[in-house]
């Protein structure tokens, strides 16, 4: 003996009509006319809870021809580093999951050079970044009075 199933069947149909007749079939969809601005290209799709990361900025100045010559400065509110070693310690221990943990491996990292720096010095500072492990370093266009 099974199961009776025709009571079931019969709400089902009674459903199905029930929502037919009360269904409203709107005819004429109305069209809204929307003022975008006009995009140059494809959008990149972000979170809306992402903040944009301001990037860290280490200033490079030079005095002398050797490495003793080198002046380092970051911005902000950061330990100023005298020396190369100073430097890439900071930001070891600046990178997250070590220490204190300010920065992301990915944070970028502008070095700004000033107009009489030398670009040994330039290339020591990104060397420090990239041992320090920064996957994001760039350097910015010389500018005048950094560091002179």
């Amino acid at each position: 003996m099974g199961v009776n199933l025709t009571p079931m069947i019969d709400v089902v149909f009674q459903l199905l009509i029930y929502f037919l007749l009360v269904t409203n079939f709107a005819v004429g969809e109305q069209v809204f006319r929307l003022d975008l601005p006009e995009r140059g290209g494809a959008a990149e799709a972000r979170s809306p809870f992402d903040l944009p990361e301001e990037p860290l900025r280490i200033l490079v100045g030079s005095e002398g021809a050797g490495v003793e010559g080198i002046r380092i400065e970051i911005e902000g509110p950061y330990p100023q580093p005298r020396t190369l070693e100073e430097l890439e310690q900071f930001l070891s221990r600046s990178r997250a999951g070590k220490g204190s943990g300010y920065f992301l491996p990915d944070h970028p990292l502008v070095i700004v050079p000033g107009e009489t720096t030398r670009w040994g010095h330039v290339v020591d500072v990104f060397n420090a970044t990239v041992r320090a492990g920064y996957l994001r370093v760039r350097f910015a266009e010389p500018s005048p009075g950094v560091l002179e």
